[in-house]
């Protein structure tokens, strides 16, 4: 088993690796790597849906599609990811208790008596620590989880908290959990770092064949190439999201606007406004306007950049419109 440590600390580069290794390379890998403020969707959701797009774009957070299903997570420096990347026959392929195991191991060591809960949960006292999932490809399996070590609970919840009722879609939901820092269970301090050395030196005495790998400069360059043509791009992280309705009422200096979208990947096909506004010209010529457009703001900002705004509804501004979009 190649056992590798990343450095990397940019979410579209540490997807990417995933994938990279899953496909490329023919041992079997383990890897432990961080991100910095991100939130990582699953490959089946609609993103918007999962995501506070005001709390994301304000705190400027990644937010990054993944090759495996399940619901979305945040992730930030104080959690230590892990991914095991193995071969074997399709049917026994996945298998989230084997996986957590070396985990749960490592956590007793420590004092910590955590558990596997659910479908694909680690648990101490009842609070979530880790979420698991896993993708299939030919006769590999990719299994990663999260280790809430010291995040920031209030960030993960702000990241992630959004109004359902804006939503209308057959996508993937993520389940929103109780959750608790490993760090709070501990008997004796210990950095997020110190931790993540003993799960490896767990996984190098406890796995015969392990070995440290460290990426050629080979790999970097595929890895590098994949996350730019896949893992930074619009299409893959927004325009990869099913058919869906988006509805939102806002209140604005101008009265209450209410839109409604239907978007199929990431495309606007038709929008509508509603509300108790006054208008001098038709909105119904920023609707024509947005049909055939990014769910993408650069993009609608872009497509109204030639509209006084306030003509089309008195005394709301063009960010109001914006915001009111999202």
């Amino acid at each position: 088993m190649l056992c590798i440590t990343r450095r990397e600390t940019d979410p579209y580069f540490n997807l990417a690796a995933e994938e990279y290794v899953l496909k490329n390379l023919e041992r079997d890998c383990f890897m432990l790597w961080r991100n910095e403020p991100s939130i990582i969707v699953g490959k089946h959701q609609n993103t918007l849906a999962e995501i506070n797009a005001d709390y994301v774009r304000e705190n400027e957070i990644k937010v990054v599609r993944r090759l495996s299903g399940g619901g979305a997570v945040f992730h930030d420096l104080g959690n230590l990811n892990f991914t095991f990347i193995a071969s074997g026959e399709h049917h026994q392929l996945v298998d989230f208790r084997k996986f957590t195991r070396p985990i749960l191991d490592v956590l007793q060591k420590l004092g910590i008596e955590a558990r596997f809960e659910g479908r694909n949960d680690l648990t101490i006292e009842g609070r979530k620590f880790s979420g698991n999932a896993e993708h299939v490809y030919k006769s590999r399996v990719l299994h990663h989880g999260t280790l809430l070590f010291s995040s920031q609970i209030t960030d993960l919840s702000n990241a992630l908290k959004v109004d359902p009722s804006k939503f209308q879609d057959k996508a993937v939901k993520s389940v929103r959990s109780r959750v608790t820092n490993i760090s709070e269970h501990l008997k004796a301090p210990l950095t997020v770092l110190e931790f993540r050395d003993l799960i490896m030196q767990h996984i190098l005495e406890s796995t015969p064949d392990a070995e440290i790998y460290t990426f050629t400069d080979q790999d970097i360059k595929a890895i590098s190439k994949l996350r730019d043509e896949k893992y930074v791009t619009w299409e893959w992280n927004f325009g990869y999201s099913p058919r869906y309705n988006f509805q939102k009422a806002v209140k604005t200096n101008g009265g209450k606007l209410e839109v409604s979208l239907e978007v199929v990947n990431g495309i606007i096909e038709k929008a509508k406004f509603y509300g108790d506004y006054f208008n001098k010209l038709d909105p119904e010529e920023i609707e024509n306007a947005l049909s055939g457009v990014e769910h993408k703001e650069s993009s609608i900002v872009n497509s109204l950049s030639g509209f006084e705004i306030p003509e089309y509804f008195l005394n709301v501004t063009k960010d109001e419109l914006i915001k009111a979009l999202f």
